[in-house]
């Protein structure tokens, strides 16, 4: 494995370990992309993980850095289903009743946009009532700070937060040990 790689690998174990293992709706991963080779890279790992069930989605780049959402589709796909969430994201002006791709669509549109799209949080999993709480108090007066800003359900937030930091460590380990992420998850048929 090329020491490119490795980064990469290390970064998304880091980064995006609880998506990869399926535990999370998805994690954000911003890359610098560098030339012809970091574009080659991103292609690779888009097709190494698909084959594996995972999705690298392109959220847009800038600057040569891109932004990239690492998900798994069926859970993103139930977790965008619950009524609270479909809700909160129909009341923003997602496309809720053409399923996550159309929803993907609009995400990367509204981070095009000038004001940061904070609802991004129920694509990463987020309880609904920690994103109303971010969305209502501009991320003060939180109960709990993690992964993300808890405002309500303080002990269920801690064990989440805690199962995601088991999940990081172990991957991370994996991989430091020069395990490729393509021995740790097997393919999918």
């Amino acid at each position: 494995m090329s020491p490119l790689h490795y980064r990469f690998e290390q970064t998304l174990a880091w980064h995006c370990a609880p998506s990869l293992a399926g535990i999370k709706a998805a994690d954000l991963l911003t890359w610098t992309v560098e030339g012809r080779e970091g574009a080659d890279l991103l292609s690779h790992y888009a097709d190494l993980l698909s084959s594996r069930g995972i999705r690298l989605y392109v959220l847009g780049a800038r600057r040569g850095r891109t932004l990239l959402l690492i998900f798994r589709p069926r859970r993103l796909d139930c977790w965008l289903a619950q009524p609270k969430v479909r809700e909160m994201l129909d009341r923003a002006g997602y496309p809720v009743s053409r399923g996550t791709e159309a929803m993907l669509a609009h995400l990367r549109r509204r981070l095009q946009g000038g004001e940061f799209p904070h609802e991004i949080g129920l694509f990463l999993g987020y309880p609904p009532g920690d994103v109303e709480g971010f969305l209502r108090d501009g991320g003060r007066h939180c109960k709990l700070c993690g992964p993300w800003k808890v405002y309500d359900n303080v002990e269920e937030a801690a064990r989440r937060f805690a199962a995601f930091h088991r999940c990081r460590d172990a991957l991370t380990q994996r991989v430091d040990r020069g395990i490729p992420l393509a021995s740790v998850f097997p393919a999918v048929s």
